[in-house]
């Protein structure tokens, strides 16, 4: 399969740069896309939790899938802020990566096999459910993947050509990204298609960067020192910040980083140890189909494995 990040710099190569509002106005449709859009399996409506790059339509911003960085602080509560330093935590939690984190290369046939729980609280009654959603992602997506969303089971068709994921399963494309954080932002913002260094970006850049990294750190393989620098690149986003007295899914208190400069990153945080930095788990905020009610959801993974066939578990 083409490198989607090349297929991306290389498109339409000859055309004159986009002016800045009007690149700002397709960033702003295409991370929209990417939060939103539903794309149609076989048997039904589903939205899958990678992003799906369709090469030519991400020009017309037209890309598929879900972005959700998901975990909780009550319901209705906003935790207050404190002294607690966004850097001091995403730092902490690279180093605590960099000593713990093993390596494991998936081949090319192979699937990802993860369980993830989540437990979403309806905003307005505090009705709550949980949920224990198991996935079998293709790694080089040539095969049907089995996923899962909030119980529902979803098939998803193999990738057609020309089309990729953010982040790059196969490990050759993911060992190709830098494990230096200034190198790895430019990399990705604009999927691939950026080459400006961080000192000229807009906040837009920085917007994107955030959320990219944050799909980056969904994948649970990922080549030596990726994830380390993956978190210290966060920790460069300005804006960032720590919000103390967030509890997980499994009911731990731990330190929510967010972005609040981002209208795309509302109510959304990672969740991290406050004493160790060991990544917790996610939260994020979602709206009924009908706009009448917003959900709290609360996420993080039990367990996770490369195994060889569809269906099978460690």
């Amino acid at each position: 399969m083409t490198d989607e990040l090349e297929l991306l710099r290389d498109w339409d190569a000859d055309a004159a740069p986009l002016t800045e509002p009007a690149r700002a106005k397709a960033r702003h449709r295409l991370l929209n896309t990417m939060a939103r859009a539903e794309r149609h399996t076989d048997a039904a409506p589903s939205r899958r939790h990678a992003l799906r790059l369709a090469t030519a339509a991400v020009a017309a911003v037209a890309v598929t899938g879900t972005a959700v960085l998901i975990t909780e602080g009550g319901a209705d509560e906003t935790p207050r802020m404190g002294n607690v330093s966004a850097a001091t935590v995403l730092n902490g939690a690279a180093v605590r990566t960099g000593r713990h984190e093993k390596t494991v290369a998936p081949r090319d046939d192979q699937f990802i096999y993860s369980k993830r729980v989540i437990k979403e609280t309806e905003r307005k009654t505090g009705a709550v459910k949980t949920y224990e959603d198991v996935n079998w992602d293709s790694v080089d997506g040539s095969k049907r993947s089995l996923t899962m969303e909030l119980g529902r089971v979803i098939w998803e068709k193999p990738l057609e050509k020309g089309e990729g994921v953010w982040p790059p399963r196969e490990w050759s494309k993911l060992k190709k990204l830098p494990t230096d954080p200034k190198k790895l932002i430019p990399k990705i913002i604009g999927v691939g298609t950026s080459s400006k260094p961080i000192s000229d970006f807009t906040k837009h850049d920085w917007y994107d960067a955030y959320f990219m990294l944050g799909e980056l750190l969904k994948w649970p393989v990922l080549p030596q020192g990726l994830r380390p620098a993956a978190y210290e690149a966060l920790a460069l986003v300005p804006g960032v910040t720590a919000i103390p007295g967030v509890k997980d899914s499994a009911g731990r208190t731990g330190v929510g980083i967010s972005y609040p400069k981002s209208p795309f990153a509302k109510g959304k945080y990672l969740i991290f140890d406050p004493e160790s930095y060991e990544f917790l788990g996610f939260r994020d905020e979602r709206t009924s189909a009908s706009g009448d009610k917003t959900y709290i959801q609360l996420s993080h993974v039990v367990d996770w494995a490369i195994v060889d066939r569809l269906k099978q578990r460690p």
